[in-house]
């Protein structure tokens, strides 16, 4: 059983007055079921919790399950939440809204005057208790946030307050409701690296001759096979004939006898059709056939066998987006000029705030994520638009706006040895502010 009999008799006494209450509020049961919806990803399967929800059991299975102002009622929350994870999906998420406890003195008054519906007493549940109830019932929060300062209608006053104000420090934390996105950390992590999913690196190679072949030699094989895909970008140095050489001699060749070649990788390579890393990005990804996808710069300014410890973290379930983070570790010392730190840092912080996961580096060109949510990501693709010339910000965006749970993975970066720098800092950089308030727009301000 859900719900205590006490709030059973109280679903059922203002049942048949429901429908007057929430149109009498609808400016604020739109905006909760606009913003819900916007959370959700498209083509998915959608359980919502009413009040009449009495048992999980016999449900069939879904990939989200929506708690919409009703945790507030049930007379076990974790309980609830755990009963509740048996008709999720191994990778299924939890969308939970419950009203700010610092408006409850404003709602008693409210139901009392006769602008809401009669209340009863609820469970006391803060945001930082749904988190903690989440953690014991065997979830992971993705987002979290507060939301809406005007509940009532007022045009263009709601507006602006609602889409502007409330999402501004210190006015985020003073909404009416609060949100998480919940992520079911499935007890199938043992069997899922037992099978050593494939894994396919990504290579955008533009202008980086002097590290093809070492990239060969040095990128282990992991899981049941690893495919390493060069894309490469109308270089000018020789890059692409480089390539197409240490492939026909890795192709043709008994690589246990060579001792120029010695990986046991599988070697293939194409030409980008478009220009800039993001669209090398995406090719190599439609051309990938392992079951994880990562990206790997050609300066090799990440050391080759850092490549494990994102593989790890991905099969384990430890998250599902894995962001290299060049920002925790010391850099060699021509690695990262100074203004460039400060610009990463400065992002850093930002895209967080905007995002609403901690990324701490949004430029680190290592990133891993399974293909089925790159699949997902393309699909729902139109949302963004074909806005990147990076390539990582088109993944970041997409896999915030799918709940995926974004890890950061220190790495030890590296002095570039061979050639020059692909990155302009005052050109990119202004690139990477658009970006900013592209992300602002589409995601942080809804």
């Amino acid at each position: 059983m859900i719900f205590s009999k006490e709030n059973k008799e109280y679903f059922r006494k203002i049942a048949p007055e429901q429908d007057f209450w929430v149109n009498k509020n609808k400016y604020y049961h739109r905006y909760v079921e606009s913003f819900i919806n916007f959370i959700l990803p498209a083509d998915k399967r959608v359980f919502n919790v009413r009040y009449n929800t009495d048992t999980f059991s016999g449900l069939g299975s879904y990939d989200y399950i929506v708690f919409s102002d009703i945790l507030g009622h049930v007379s076990d929350v974790e309980k609830t939440l755990i009963s509740s994870s048996n008709i999720l999906e191994s990778d299924g998420h939890i969308i939970i809204t419950q009203y700010n406890s610092l408006w409850e003195p404003v709602l008693k008054i409210a139901s009392k005057l006769g602008f809401r519906r009669p209340m009863i007493e609820q469970n006391w549940l803060s945001l930082i208790d749904l988190k903690n109830f989440a953690y014991i019932s065997g979830f992971d929060v993705v987002r979290s946030g507060t939301k809406m300062i005007m509940p009532k209608y007022i045009p263009l006053l709601s507006f602006f307050l609602n889409k502007y104000i409330s999402n501004i420090f210190p006015f985020s934390k003073l909404g009416i409701f609060h949100y998480l996105v919940l992520r079911k950390c499935p007890p199938t992590a043992v069997a899922v690296e037992a099978a050593k999913p494939s894994l396919s690196i990504i290579v955008p190679a533009r202008n980086e001759v002097d590290t093809i072949r070492k990239i060969i030699k040095e990128l282990p094989t992991i899981g049941s096979f690893t495919e390493i895909i060069f894309v490469e970008g109308n270089s000018t140095d020789g890059t692409l004939q480089e390539i197409k050489k240490v492939t026909s001699e890795y192709n043709s060749i008994d690589n246990k006898k060579n001792s120029s070649v010695v990986s046991k990788n599988i070697i293939k390579y194409f030409v980008q059709d478009g220009r800039g890393k993001g669209d090398a990005v995406r090719k190599g990804f439609e051309e990938a056939q392992g079951d994880i996808l990562m990206i790997y710069d050609a300066d090799m300014t990440v050391p080759a066998n850092e490549i494990y410890k994102f593989y790890d973290c991905l099969i384990s379930k430890k998250g599902d987006f894995i962001n290299g983070s060049r920002l925790v570790y010391p850099m060699e010392k021509e690695s990262m000029r100074f203004l460039n730190i400060l610009g990463n840092k400065f992002f850093s912080f930002v895209f967080s705030a905007i995002l609403g996961q901690p990324i701490k580096d949004t430029l680190c060109g290592t990133k891993v994520l399974w293909k089925k949510d790159y699949q997902d990501i393309k699909r729902n693709r139109s949302f963004f638009g074909d806005f990147d010339l990076f390539g990582d910000f088109d993944l970041l965006f997409g896999a915030v706006k799918l709940n995926l749970k974004i890890v950061d993975m220190p790495i030890h970066y590296k002095e570039r040895k061979y050639g020059q720098t692909n990155m302009n800092r005052f050109r990119h950089g202004w690139l990477l502010l658009q970006m900013t308030f592209f992300a602002a727009k589409k995601i942080k301000f809804i």
